[in-house]
């Protein structure tokens, strides 16, 4: 009998690109009955405690190496191998025995765990619990869900157990040699933040900001250094980018302070979560809580502010003799201006901001929100307008732009900058648009270029581009009441000359168009005779 042929093992993820979608469905598989934020916490925990564990044993190996180097024999290694300041003096949380990865796997693959017998998920729990508990910062941060009902245990062991045989070292891949596999990790969490915000839709937009949009505001402002605040902070992107930003120009994160705040629970313990796994040590505060309500950093004055608050809330924490409203008091029936004013109040001097805001606030003048905009507008604290396309939100179909201030805007004071972007951008599905780099590196050296900074991008001289920028005084703002859509004053772009004269292009057109004209009669024929048919 001939013998049946050898079915061939499945290849691990050879690219970042696979590693991400193996691990994104086999995540998929428990969803189950949970719901999506449940659903959430469980999948970015696990991202989590994978992070902190690998993080440790990547310590810990150099912490031998670093040992027997200096000549320790092994009993003086392990001796001194457990001691917590050699981790957290390096910025790596000290993980007990019962939380390490390798503990976990074994149990995920049903072996007897030093006659251990408890599910699976009780496990993850108490390595939760075991890691908060070793480092106070992370005190209840992380999720303690993984033992209900509503997540099967099953699925649950054999997701921990390819996290834990995933290739995330991606040694001999193009571009990744040398990474670290906790690098690798921070890209796995952005990835499922991504996922999990196209996956809710609207609700979605609550705690992720597509990253091209991030890109835009990073790329312009350059926070290389000091401290950067967001008051509406979300997942935390703004800080992440800022720190890949910084990483890309060879520069340390330790240059930079992180600031912020936010109203939602989950989003916030994602936030804190997030900010660790990039090597991140922000205020986030205490706890979350209502920027309007309770501002946590009140003293706070930011070289950058970076944020995209959510738009038009209609109810919000008002109050009248707010010291934060210099230029006027924000309408009760809209926050848009409120979050504007309050990001201006915690600009340092020389401090500079870039606010995504929808671009109603453009031009509003309901419940006084023109006199706002015109007050702030002659501080001279505006420096840019830049309005983007649409569709890059899944979460809202509501156009955005962004809002660049600057307390000390130089040679250029007194001017103001529009950008017109709304052409650019490729559609990435039918759903959703993205910003190239090529586009976002066209609007920052535009910017870099009218203020006379050096950048990567910037141009060798700004100049205005019919139909996408131009740099208007106060007084051309003035005259247009105030008005800050960029539309209004970059004008149309030049249409290029083909050389055909105008009487034979008139020519041609007329005889396309009674070509059509007669094409459409045809057609409206046919389908009068087959309407004809049907009667019958």
């Amino acid at each position: 009998m001939p013998r049946a042929p050898k079915t061939a093992a499945p290849l691990a993820p050879s690219t970042m690109k696979e590693l991400k979608d193996t691990l994104w469905k086999a995540a998929d598989k428990l969803r189950g009955s949970m719901d999506a934020s449940q659903y959430k916490d469980v999948i970015l925990g696990l991202v989590f405690l994978k992070y902190v564990s690998d993080a440790f044993d990547e310590r810990r190996a150099g912490i031998r190496a670093e040992l027997a180097a200096d000549g320790y024999d092994n009993e003086q290694v392990a001796d001194l191998i457990d001691d917590v300041d050699e981790y957290t003096g390096r910025g790596v949380f000290w993980v007990p025995a019962n939380a390490r990865w390798g503990f976990l796997a074994e149990s995920a693959k049903g072996a007897s765990v030093e006659g251990i017998d408890k599910s699976i998920g009780v496990l993850v729990d108490e390595a939760m619990d075991a890691v908060m508990q070793a480092n106070p910062q992370l005190s209840g941060t992380l999720p303690r869900i993984f033992n209900r009902d509503s997540v099967d245990q099953r699925r649950l062991g054999e997701l921990v157990d390819l996290f834990n045989s995933a290739r995330f070292a991606s040694q001999g891949q193009s571009g990744s040699e040398g990474r670290r596999a906790r690098d690798l990790l921070g890209e796995v969490y952005e990835y499922f933040l991504e996922k999990f915000a196209a996956a809710e839709g609207k609700r979605g937009g609550e705690f992720y900001t597509p990253a091209s949009v991030v890109r835009v505001l990073v790329e312009v402002l350059q926070p290389t250094r000091g401290r950067i605040y967001d008051p509406a902070c979300g997942s935390g992107g703004m800080f992440v980018q800022a720190e890949k930003f910084i990483d890309a120009h060879h520069g340390e994160g330790s240059d930079i302070s992180v600031y912020g705040q936010e109203l939602n629970e989950r989003t916030w313990r994602m936030a804190k979560m997030n900010l660790a796994i990039h090597g991140l040590s922000g205020n986030l505060g205490p706890r979350w809580g209502d920027t309007f309500g309770r501002d946590l950093h009140p003293d706070l004055q930011a070289d950058f502010v970076m944020a995209n608050p959510p738009f038009n809330i209609k109810d919000w924490a008002r109050s009248e003799d707010d010291p934060r409203w210099r230029f006027g008091v924000p309408p009760a029936g809209n926050a848009n201006y409120a979050w504007i004013e309050h990001i201006l109040s915690k600009l340092a001097p020389g401090g500079q901001a870039g606010v995504v805001m929808a671009n109603g606030s453009m031009s509003s003048n309901s419940g006084g929100e023109g006199k706002i905009r015109a007050e702030i507008v002659e501080a001279d604290l505006v420096s840019c307008m830049v309005a983007l396309p649409t569709q890059l939100f899944r979460s809202t179909g509501i156009p955005v732009c962004v809002w660049f201030f600057a307390k000390d805007k130089g040679k250029r004071a007194g001017e103001v900058l529009f950008i017109d972007a709304r052409n650019l951008g490729h559609m990435v599905d039918r759903a959703e648009r993205s910003l190239s780099d090529e586009d976002i590196a066209r609007i920052a050296g535009t910017f870099h270029a009218w203020r006379g900074v050096e950048s990567d991008a910037a141009l060798d001289e700004y100049v205005d581009v019919a139909g996408f920028a131009y740099s208007a005084s106060l007084a051309e703002i003035k005259a247009a009441d105030y008005a800050l859509t960029p539309g209004r004053y970059v004008g149309a772009a030049d249409v290029e000359d083909d050389g055909e004269p105008i009487e034979e292009k008139l020519a041609r057109l007329r005889v396309e168009l009674e070509t059509q004209f007669a094409e459409s009669a045809r057609l409206a024929e046919v389908v009068r005779e087959q309407l004809r048919r049907i009667d019958v």
